[in-house]
């Protein structure tokens, strides 16, 4: 991992140390083993709370690391670099959060973030619905007022954590006959409890050993006093500030896997011989790394302009949409070409490289499609440009 001295603090690049130490200690030896059986992490995860990663982002004050995105995106591309899977466990709580954090009340930060920044408290963002997806002004999941309670009703589904989560971001309807439809939309802190069951794992091509789920909510009450902000109608605008966070992370994993894909060819590349010389002198693998190399280089640094507009408190829609479709294209691409440098064991299960090449194209299609993150990128274009 290339690391500007002039990025990172000396705290920054100490945690960042530890947790490679950790990667290659008590993560990387168990990875195959763990995504065959398609098994939850529960050590790792354990483990991260204790480093304190569930509450990476989460401000100082309510008892989180304080972290910048750009520190922050450089821990989720080293961790990615290892077992993408491990990032999704606290980006989707981390975007939890961060919804709490931009648009909660002073009460309801004090109670929740330091619960949330420790890991007792895990849990995930609940936006996408059998039938929405993109489309989140098209859900249906539905929040009555019913006295000092919201009475919900609908499914939830693909949700990260939603087995061993205890909370989430929920986004529902609280006026289903509002025009434009994101004014009827609200946010609410849903803890598991009555009313709200978990139907199904869902069985993925990659993305192994973490838990996606159907959630499904039957006459669920949630307190009056959970919805974030305190004021109907806000639940897009919570669910797309997370979201901008959620981009720089699945952008930063695009880097470490494609990274993982690289730096395992240019190994192979010297140590595999054909026709009498290690295959890295054959001008055909050349050009495969070359363009390898250069497409990481370019994803990197989208994804770190990203991350410091986000700290800089911009709006960054474009650059994390930019960041995320193009890091996440770059580790499709690298990870074939890394399968097609590693023949026939970049086939086998035995290696890492099939892995890959089944866990990248989950990025190009969580947190927002690359095609409406390219859609995203060009209304951007055109509002910042106007004539």
């Amino acid at each position: 991992m290339n690391m500007h001295a002039t990025d990172l603090t000396d705290e920054d690049r100490m945690m960042l140390d530890s947790i490679e130490k950790w990667l290659e200690r008590d993560v990387r030896p168990h990875v195959l083993k763990l995504e065959h059986a398609d098994e939850y992490p529960q050590q790792m995860a354990d483990q991260m709370a204790e480093m304190g990663l569930f509450g990476a982002t989460i401000p100082v004050e309510y008892g989180g690391l304080g972290l910048s995105a750009t520190t922050y995106a450089r821990i989720i591309e080293s961790i990615a670099s290892v077992w993408m899977s491990l990032t999704g466990i606290i980006n989707s709580h981390l975007i939890m959060a961060a919804c709490v954090t931009r648009t909660g009340t002073e009460a309801q930060k004090e109670h929740w973030l330091p619960r949330f920044a420790s890991g007792d408290l895990r849990g995930g963002l609940a936006l996408t619905e059998p039938d929405a997806g993109t489309d989140l002004q098209a859900i249906r999941t539905r929040a009555t007022r019913d006295g000092d309670d919201y009475v919900v009703n609908g499914t939830k589904t693909w949700i990260t954590n939603g087995i061993k989560g205890q909370v989430y971001a929920l986004l529902v309807k609280t006026d289903p006959d509002a025009d434009p439809r994101h004014k009827g939309m609200s946010m609410l802190i849903a803890e598991k409890g009555e009313g709200f069951t978990v139907s199904k794992k869902l069985e993925k091509l990659g993305y192994k050993g973490i838990d996606s789920a159907e959630l499904v909510f039957q006459d669920y009450r949630v307190p009056a006093d959970r919805l974030i902000g305190g004021v109907e109608g806000r639940g897009m605008q919570a669910a797309l500030g997370g979201l901008e966070l959620g981009r720089i992370n699945i952008a930063a994993r695009g880097c470490g896997l494609a990274a993982a894909a690289l730096n395992d060819s240019v190994a192979y590349a010297q140590t595999r011989k054909t026709f009498g010389k290690p295959i890295s002198a054959h001008q055909a693998i050349q050009l495969k790394l070359g363009e390898m190399a250069t497409r990481l280089q370019a994803a990197k640094l989208l994804t770190y302009d990203a991350a410091r507009a986000y700290d800089s408190g911009e709006r960054c829609d474009m650059e994390a949409g930019m960041a995320k479709y193009f890091a996440s294209e770059a580790a499709v691409e690298n990870s074939l070409e890394a399968m097609r440098i590693h023949g026939g064991y970049g086939y086998s299960k035995e290696y890492h490289v099939e892995r890959y090449f089944r866990d990248a194209p989950l990025m190009c299609i969580g947190e927002g499609t690359n095609e409406i993150q390219r859609m995203i990128i060009a209304k951007q274009l055109i509002e910042r440009n106007p004539v």
